[in-house]
């Protein structure tokens, strides 16, 4: 069992190793290690905060753009009824220039048909009257040898017409 018990000698030395060793660590290493660790404590506290305000920042920032987007969807809808409104405008004015057109070709038109029928029944007469007349001289060529009855047959159509 002697191999288990350490003798007296070697647990002083043990011990003393042990406190100079602590007390060689406590003025080389301790100050160091904490002030690294307070450092280190100080850093993750900054990088905390700075993520919450960063996160505050982008909650404003998401609200900010949210309302950027409504104010844009607002332009958007004026612009396209304004865009309506310009387009059923022209399409009213063309409307009613091509009415308006129209009336004239129908107007146009009205009149040469008008002046076409005129002209027609103007040739018409004239040949009817042509024709007439031809027929009248061939029947008073045959019926009227007597120069008498010609005269009373010309005195009695004259009389006859009525001038218009």
């Amino acid at each position: 069992m002697s191999l288990v018990t350490p003798g007296i000698g070697l647990i002083f030395w043990m011990t003393l190793v042990f406190i100079v060793l602590l007390i060689i660590l406590k003025k080389f290493a301790w100050k160091p290690i904490l002030k690294s660790l307070k450092e280190r404590e100080d850093k993750i506290t900054t990088s905390l905060s700075m993520a919450k305000q960063t996160q505050e920042e982008m909650k404003q920032i998401k609200a900010d753009n949210e309302v950027l987007l409504k104010e844009a969807r607002g332009e958007r809808e004026k612009i396209l009824k304004g865009a309506d409104e310009i387009k059923n405008q022209i399409i009213s004015e063309a409307k009613s220039s091509a009415q308006n057109e129209a009336d004239k070709i129908i107007e146009n038109a009205r009149k040469s048909i008008d002046n076409e029928k005129k002209m027609a029944i103007d040739d018409l007469k004239k040949q009817v009257a042509e024709y007439s007349l031809q027929i009248a001289e061939m029947l008073l060529n045959r019926e009227m040898l007597d120069s008498q009855k010609e005269k009373d047959f010309l005195n009695e159509q004259v009389d006859k017409l009525h001038f218009n």
